[in-house]
């Protein structure tokens, strides 16, 4: 009952001076108000700023083959083809950090030709469709080719932005056809502008075409020769063809010992791709994925701990660390003006209260000389206190989520809801109303009943 008498006893204060209370806390609304838009303003921010990193591929991991060696002679990495298209189903399948990935098989740029136009693009990648979504890279035009057309080695391609203009000069490409050295391939899509890189290199200067197409039709590979293997066992055998005499045991060659096959390896009968391609499921979890997709590598290649690994992976540490710093220090700058907000409101708060402690100096006398407690009369003043900024943060949550709109609907810039940043805005309201109400509160407390009843 006494909480109740406190709490009616404070409302009926605040309603003697209703003006006065509005402009109080028009600084918590403020205050409050401008948390909410920038925090949202900010989580949109730093919601786009991901998904630009993610089209950057700061997210991404590059898994490369290893280097061959010959006589203690390192031929650089990527000299020895040991990667297979199911070494990326398997990552896929087997990895938890992954969240997709696709073979590529590079080709080496040749003109397109259409008609009488031919142009030398940046890059001819073939892969699978997953490619699209590892770069997270829309079709503009048309549709992607799919698994069908890889299987099926398929003449069909998706093209950029540049090559576009530079072949069709603002026709519609879909349909049409183009010829990869003698190759036609049907244009099936176009993809979505991307612009440049980091690093200034035209990311719309590609042709995207199934792998099976580019190694078998365009490059002409076949699966006789088209890898080496990481080791070899060591071991030979002869054949009739080989034997000294026949019907002899005695061969015509000598035997390779195991150091000239550990250094020369032998070819195999297997496809391999130039390149893997994976997208961790955030930035954050390239680390692991590194790790996973290291451990699953060693197992399917069988790489001992003590020996070398035919392959190589790379991730997009660099680029992750400085956008996620940049996205950092801008959320934290929007909330400390939020915050410097909130303060001008706090002490705002503060200010009236003391007034009001002086302009009812004879209310709390009389009160503590029929009985009222000092901390009856401190529990009054610190619920009116939290009493203006719960209002003030009512209305200043109202406030931030319009105004959020209204940048959004206006402006065109990226906002996120936040009912963490709502939640925390009730709370640091209550705070606000206890630390800036709690001075007030305890002087109108210790004030002598005898000289609050004397005081003009």
């Amino acid at each position: 009952m006494k909480a109740l008498l406190i709490l009616l006893a404070s409302l009926t204060a605040l309603r003697r001076n209703v003006m006065r209370s509005a402009l109080t806390t028009l600084g918590i609304v403020i205050g409050v108000g401008a948390v909410i838009a920038m925090m949202e303003i900010g989580n949109g921010s730093s919601a786009a700023i991901q998904k630009t990193i993610a089209s950057m591929g700061a997210n991404t991991l590059m898994i490369f083959p290893g280097a061959a060696a010959s006589g203690g002679i390192s031929f650089g990495a990527g000299s020895t083809m040991t990667l297979t298209p199911e070494d990326s189903a398997a990552i896929l399948r087997e990895c938890p950090s992954v969240r997709a990935t696709a073979p590529v098989v590079r080709s080496r740029n040749a003109p397109l030709i259409c008609g009488n136009k031919n142009w030398v693009p940046n890059e001819i990648n073939g892969t699978t469709p997953d490619f699209l979504d590892v770069r997270d890279w829309g079709v503009a035009e048309g549709a992607a080719f799919d698994e069908r057309d890889v299987r099926n080695a398929s003449r069909v391609c998706l093209i950029g932005q540049t090559v576009v203009r530079e072949l069709f000069q603002g026709q519609s490409p879909v349909g049409q056809e183009l010829r990869l050295q003698n190759v036609a391939l049907r244009v099936v899509g176009v993809l979505e502008k991307k612009g440049a890189n980091m690093m200034g290199r035209d990311q719309d200067d590609i042709l995207i075409a199934p792998w099976t197409t580019i190694k078998f039709r365009v490059s002409g590979t076949t699966t006789a020769n088209t890898a080496t293997a990481a080791a070899a066992t060591g071991t030979t055998t002869t054949t009739p063809r080989g034997q000294l005499y026949p019907g002899s045991a005695q061969g015509l060659y000598a035997s390779r010992s195991a150091i000239q096959a550990k250094n020369s390896p032998m070819p195999v009968r297997m496809i391999t791709v130039d390149q893997i391609i994976v997208s961790a499921t955030s930035a954050a979890e390239t680390q692991g994925a590194t790790s996973e997709i290291t451990s699953l590598l060693h197992e399917r290649h069988h790489i001992a701990e003590a020996e070398v690994d035919d392959f190589n992976v790379r991730d997009m540490a660099e680029i992750t660390k400085a956008l996620t710093s940049t996205t950092v220090m801008m959320t934290n700058l929007l909330l400390v003006v939020a915050m410097i907000s909130l303060l001008v409101g706090g002490v705002g708060i503060m200010n009236i209260m003391l007034v009001s402690v002086t302009e009812r100096t004879r209310e709390i006398g009389l009160r503590m000389a029929v009985g009222a407690r000092g901390r009856d009369i401190l529990r009054q003043f610190l619920t009116e206190a939290v009493m203006l900024c719960l209002a003030g943060g009512a209305m200043g949550i109202a406030l931030g989520r319009t105004t959020s709109y209204l940048v959004t609907t206006i402006l065109h810039w990226p906002t996120l809801p936040s009912l963490g940043a709502i939640i925390a805005s009730v709370l640091v309201s209550a705070s606000v109303g206890i630390i800036f109400g709690f001075y007030p509160a305890w002087k109108a407390s210790r004030l002598d009943p005898i000289e609050a009843l004397r005081y003009e």
